[in-house]
């Protein structure tokens, strides 16, 4: 599986999530979390009469002249979209497409309600290094183990983990 957003999220965010999206088990339909996530992409794509654009393994919510724009139900793992958005940045300028990135948080809990980023060469580097990282560890044979913290009981994967 080529490495895709969701999967660079997922890393960041936990890695057995990464490995059990990437090796097809999908839970993610029962959550109520996704089940929010996508109702807010519906609605700011009707809000704003702009639909996502599909460009090679990524969806992205909205392009201009100047930004790539990701948008997330809240700001409570800003790590993991920056990097998710960091390989929209690096897909798109492989295309020859310059844009700088924009993180937009319809929940906020710590944050500003809106972050810029930029991709740089040296975040360049790691966007790739992670990339490999991913790819090998889709290919273990097993799932990594569970990580039990409080952000788990929130997981769509929780039943799997857990049950």
């Amino acid at each position: 599986m080529k490495v895709n957003g969701t999967l660079m999220n997922y890393y960041f965010h936990c890695k057995r999530q990464c490995w059990l999206h990437g090796n097809r088990i999908n839970l993610e339909d029962n959550s109520e979390d996704v089940k929010i996530g996508k109702a807010i992409h519906e609605v700011k794509s009707e809000k704003n009469k702009e639909t996502e654009i599909s460009i090679d393994n990524i969806k992205i919510d909205k392009l201009t002249k100047e930004y790539l724009t990701e948008v997330k139900k809240s700001d409570a793992d800003i790590e993991s979209a920056k990097w998710q958005l960091l390989l929209y940045l690096k897909v798109l300028r492989d295309k020859g497409i310059e844009r700088k990135g924009k993180l937009e948080f319809v929940e906020k809990n710590k944050s500003k309600s809106t972050i810029i980023i930029e991709l740089d060469d040296e975040k360049l580097l790691k966007v790739e290094e992670i990339t490999k990282a991913i790819e090998n560890l889709l290919l273990q044979e097993y799932a990594p183990e569970v990580i039990n913290e409080p952000k788990c009981k929130k997981c769509a994967y929780f039943e799997y983990c857990y049950i």
